[in-house]
């Protein structure tokens, strides 16, 4: 079953998944479990069962979809809509209320996190309405419920649950105050006539969603996202996508960790850090670190997570195993044997729930094999997971660096050397 391309082509069909951005073990994963919870013995079974009904097509895409999100995540984003969101109402007058639309929205932590950043800096509830949409509908029920488990509330800023929400139980639920703001509904990106009837809106959050497209669906819902977008508009998108917009025209607005763009063509901001050393691109087949870092890949080290992100294991796995597990990959890449190590990152995947650091790998895998557009992909999916990764920002740097997207490669590096100030000071502790 790893290669029918038949379930690859329907998903990529239906949500415009491109099977290189998550690996095909993710996808294969995903129809096993589908084989098992129908009841049918083989995936021929299964791809008939799937053909004739619309709800186990939406199963499937359930099952592919995993929703990563919690409350204020990227919070220096939602600190810059407060600030943007009042030099807007007084730009228009405060003649009507500010459209802002989040989606995909998944279980709905991030549109009820506009909604709270924008009550919590003062606006008043007739000064702003926020519309969520996402793909799945299990994922907009779950956000319509507004009940929230403590996975929901990471890092060590909360102050806002107290705010916002009352316990029930062991979970929270979310006040009528902030639900009265929200909109929710579902929609998909790749349907042509989404919300055509819609005026534009003047923040458009869309993050971590474009590293799953291939070239041409990237261009595609960008045009989506810029025909929703008022021309004054911002958008926000995830950590790992800045270069794709840049090479569609939008202009970082200047405010870090934002991850805000504008159509303005605003001078790109200028660093204030000394550039880190490029990686030099290997000619042999054996994988070799960036001559600015100094430890061996071999070794396997816990990359430094985000605080807000920690590592997440299935219950049948434990740390050790995993670690063994990424420890046998980092082993074969090493001694140039890209194909097992490949396949080690396969093996891990169909397995395990997905983590940072085999992204990295398969990443790191193909830049060496000359795959540089298959590799970007799999650096972005590492990113998306450990927004702060060194290593996958240094890489990718040095593969946008090479096509020419300097700006790019700048904002990349500057983020890795955050990284390392914030690592280092860590350790001095």
């Amino acid at each position: 079953m790893s290669s029918d391309q038949r379930f690859f082509d329907f998903l990529k069909e239906r949500i415009g998944l491109d099977v290189g951005s998550v690996g095909p073990a993710i996808i294969e994963r995903a129809v096993r479990q589908r084989i098992t919870a129908v009841r049918v013995l083989t995936a021929d079974e299964y791809w008939r069962t799937l053909l004739g009904s619309r709800d186990e097509q939406q199963a499937l895409i359930e099952a592919v979809i995993v929703p990563e999100t919690w409350f204020f995540r990227y919070p220096e984003s939602f600190a810059t809509l407060a600030k943007l969101a009042a030099k807007r109402l007084a730009a228009i007058n405060n003649m009507r209320a500010l459209r802002i639309l989040s989606l995909p929205c998944s279980t709905g932590e991030e549109p009820y996190s506009i909604a709270m950043a924008l009550l919590d800096a003062g606006l008043a509830p007739h000064q702003f309405k926020v519309d969520g949409m996402d793909v799945s509908p299990l994922s907009v029920e779950k956000a319509r419920l507004a009940l929230y488990g403590k996975n929901s509330f990471r890092g060590q800023d909360i102050e806002f649950r107290e705010r916002h929400f009352t316990a029930e139980h062991d979970n929270y639920r979310l006040s009528g105050r902030v639900l009265e703001q929200v909109r929710l509904q579902v929609g998909n990106l790749l349907d042509p006539t989404l919300l055509v009837n819609e005026p534009p809106y003047d923040f458009v959050f869309c993050r971590n969603l474009l590293i799953y497209f291939d070239q041409p669906t990237q261009q595609q819902v960008f045009e989506v996202l810029k025909r929703l977008t008022h021309v004054d508009g911002v958008l926000f998108i995830g950590p790992a996508e800045g270069s794709l917009l840049g090479r569609f025209g939008m202009r970082s607005i200047g405010i870090p960790q934002s991850f805000a763009f504008s159509r303005q063509s605003a001078p790109e901001p200028r660093a204030t850090f000394a550039p880190m050393p490029l990686p030099i691109q290997q000619p042999v087949r054996s994988v070799t670190p960036p001559p600015a870092r100094s430890r061996s890949f071999a070794t396997v080290v816990p990359m430094p997570q985000a605080a807000a992100t920690p590592s997440k294991t299935t219950p049948a796995t434990t740390p050790s195993n995993a670690a063994t597990l990424l420890a046998n990959i980092a082993a074969l890449a090493n001694e140039g044997k890209s194909a097992e190590a490949r396949a080690a990152c396969e093996s891990y995947l169909r397995s395990h729930e997905p983590v940072a650091q085999v992204f990295y790998w398969l990443g790191l895998l193909s830049d060496v094999a000359g795959s540089a557009l298959e590799a970007q992909g799999f650096y972005r999916k590492a990113l998306y997971l450990e927004p702060q990764h060194p290593d996958a920002l240094m890489h990718l740097a040095a593969l946008l660096q090479s096509q020419g997207d300097t700006a790019g490669a700048r904002r990349l590096q500057a983020r890795a050397a955050r990284s390392e100030r914030a690592a280092d000071s860590e350790r001095k502790r």
